[in-house]
């Protein structure tokens, strides 16, 4: 007999059907068992006798053969899809059995820490689920607005041969005795593929070496990333930019109800433009609201990023704003600088709820422009001769953005750390398991080990 999704079953009172899937929950009324059965598409309800079910529990993957009845009118539970129905199984086979839960799923009243270390378990957590299908959607979406928009998709290599955005946040690999890196962006590769197609994204996995612990950073993140070329002004970037964050929003609120539901979460519908400040503006309106004088800062504090983001919504009904015209020495050597006021950069970030969730602007695009620039801020032009290329042979005024796909879903769904919105977080105590409890590269007991073929 072929399977039918849970989903179909609502269609199909009167009818037998098998459905496979996980044991939700187990309740046992005297010679009746009641099971919840979850498939990808929902949770249905399943009468068994006590004779058929035998020792099934929790987590066991059954398929159930039965007949799909509605169920009493007293019985019907309105928080599923599939509460009018149940089915009345005649039939039980157990295709895996599990072994003791270490903790109620449901629920999952369990530290961070913990649950981390049971992720392979713990993502079957309908809320946790419920995040990662939000920011599936979201990814999906990101490439749909670019695809209609005549981008083209490419796949930026994570092995480089110099860091991107300089700095010691590099993770070093040994590369067949060469040195090569971890890619801090796609950075170089997007604007390169602007050669090529013009108008170009990538979905990338990007790597920090950052020794940090905060709820807002990872070492290891997916960067949703955006390059335009033959741009009349760097605003178009962010309006490119903010179409995205608009279309993410809407489709997740169209596609995502039953997810947002169960997280009780509210994404916002962006009917206004979202507001557009300099830097210096921004520190102003702090200083009038907090009498916090940062005005000579090269970026905003946490706190700032906050009140900013708490001025937005009280002025503009959005908890979103457009940071722009960051100090030049503090923004990478390919930043264009504002050609009136050469100390500041065409750049911007995007601030949701107080976190910065993009970041992007103008580039250089003029090739004796951009080899100075990488002087300027100390490299060697030789590093970056394969780069170069793509402007020594030629580049229209051009620049894009990138989006933090975990810090989106984070703000969006009003998630205490960012690490709720990676699937399986890297960061300074965690790569799977807890650092600490793995074996530390060349202990002792390796070297016992090497010592031992040696003899």
């Amino acid at each position: 007999m072929k399977r039918t999704l849970i989903s179909k079953t609502l269609n199909l009172p009167g009818e037998k059907v098998k459905v496979s899937g996980w044991v939700n929950s187990r309740r046992d009324h005297g010679g009746i068992v009641f099971l919840d059965i979850r498939d990808r598409t929902g949770v249905v309800q399943v009468i068994c006798s006590a004779e058929l079910i035998n020792d099934v529990k929790d987590e066991d993957v059954v398929e159930i053969e039965g007949i799909v009845g509605k169920r009493p009118e007293k019985m019907v539970n309105p928080n599923i899809e599939s509460g009018k129905i149940e089915i009345k199984a005649e039939k039980i086979n157990i295709l895996a059995k599990t072994e003791k839960l270490p903790f109620e799923l449901k629920e999952l009243n369990a530290s961070q820490p913990v649950v981390l270390d049971y992720r392979p378990f713990t993502l079957r957590n309908n809320k946790i689920k419920s995040v990662f299908k939000i920011q599936a959607e979201a990814i999906s979406s990101f490439r749909k607005t670019l695809e209609e928009l005549d981008f083209t998709e490419f796949y930026a290599p994570a092995i480089v041969p110099t860091a991107t955005e300089g700095g010691a946040e590099i993770f070093h690999i040994d590369y067949f005795d060469y040195d090569a890196f971890l890619a801090q962006s796609p950075q170089f590769y997007k604007q390169i593929m602007v050669g090529v197609f013009e108008r170009a994204f990538t979905v990338a996995h990007v790597y920090r070496a950052e020794p940090s612990m905060t709820t807002r950073h990872l070492c290891e993140y997916i960067s949703l990333d955006a390059e335009m070329g033959f741009i009349d002004s760097w605003t178009e970037v962010m309006d490119t930019c903010e179409n995205v964050i608009k279309n993410i929003f809407i489709d997740i609120n169209k596609k995502c109800k039953k997810e947002l539901k169960t997280l009780d979460a509210v994404i916002p519908e962006l009917n206004s433009k979202i507001p557009r400040l300099k830097l210096r503006e921004a520190q102003e309106i702090i200083l009038k609201r907090t009498k916090r004088d940062n005005r000579k800062e090269p970026d905003l504090e946490p706190i700032d990023e906050k009140e900013i983001c708490l001025w937005a919504k009280e002025e503009h009904g959005v908890e979103l704003v457009f940071i722009t015209h960051y100090p030049t020495k503090k923004r990478p050597f390919y930043t264009f600088p504002d050609p009136e006021d050469p100390e500041y950069t065409l750049s911007f970030d995007l601030l949701y709820k107080g976190l910065e969730i993009v970041t992007g602007g103008q580039r250089i695009n003029d090739y004796k422009q951009l080899t100075e620039s990488i002087k300027k801020w100390g490299n060697d032009v030789k590093n970056f001769e394969f780069y170069l290329q793509a402007f020594k042979y030629g580049m229209p005024p051009e620049g894009g953005f990138a989006l933090g796909a975990e810090r989106i879903i984070k703000q969006a769904l009003n998630l205490k750390n960012v690490r709720e919105a990676s699937l399986f977080p890297r960061d300074m105590g965690r790569i799977d398991q807890r650092l600490s409890l793995l074996q530390p590269k060349n202990s002792p007991s390796d070297q016992e080990t090497k010592d031992k073929k040696n003899e």
